[in-house]
């Protein structure tokens, strides 16, 4: 099964050079040239992972892509892409709410950008499995103690 990924920014040339990147990694790739357009296509698609640029609309907007990502009860992955990272440490391990998963700062190599999704895509996959075998021991000592 191909791991289906959107991928947000408001460049033409940045979001179709990606697309075909991906695709030829193995992704399905659907794209969004707006935040508006990401939103919209959030609540219709279920995605694996979510990638959007940092400053589209506003210097914002791609964290509000990644926030409405988040709330889906299908839990993608989400990273954001840009030239212009925040001073201070990029995220690793445990997601802070409303924060990326992960940061891929631009420029970044076809190989290191493959590599780094493979592994935010795994990492992603064992924390959700790690909650949900915590939901399920927890609800079986709930029983037990019933």
């Amino acid at each position: 099964m191909k791991r289906r990924i959107l991928l947000v920014d408001d460049d033409l040339a940045v979001l179709l050079t990606l697309k075909a990147v991906l695709e030829l990694h193995g992704f399905d790739v659907e794209t969004a040239s707006s935040s508006a357009e990401a939103f919209a296509r959030i609540e219709s698609g279920v995605y694996h992972m979510v990638i959007s640029d940092l400053r589209m609309e506003t210097e914002e907007s791609g964290l509000e892509v990644i926030r409405a990502a988040r709330k889906q009860s299908y839990s993608p992955a989400t990273a954001i892409l840009t030239a212009f990272p925040p001073p201070g440490d990029q995220p690793v391990g445990k997601p802070i709410e409303g924060q990326p998963d992960s940061m891929l700062v631009k420029p970044l190599g076809t190989a290191d950008l493959v590599r780094q999704l493979e592994a935010l895509l795994i990492r992603h996959a064992d924390q959700q499995q790690l909650r949900r075998n915590g939901s399920a021991h927890a609800h079986e000592r709930r029983r037990s103690a019933g």
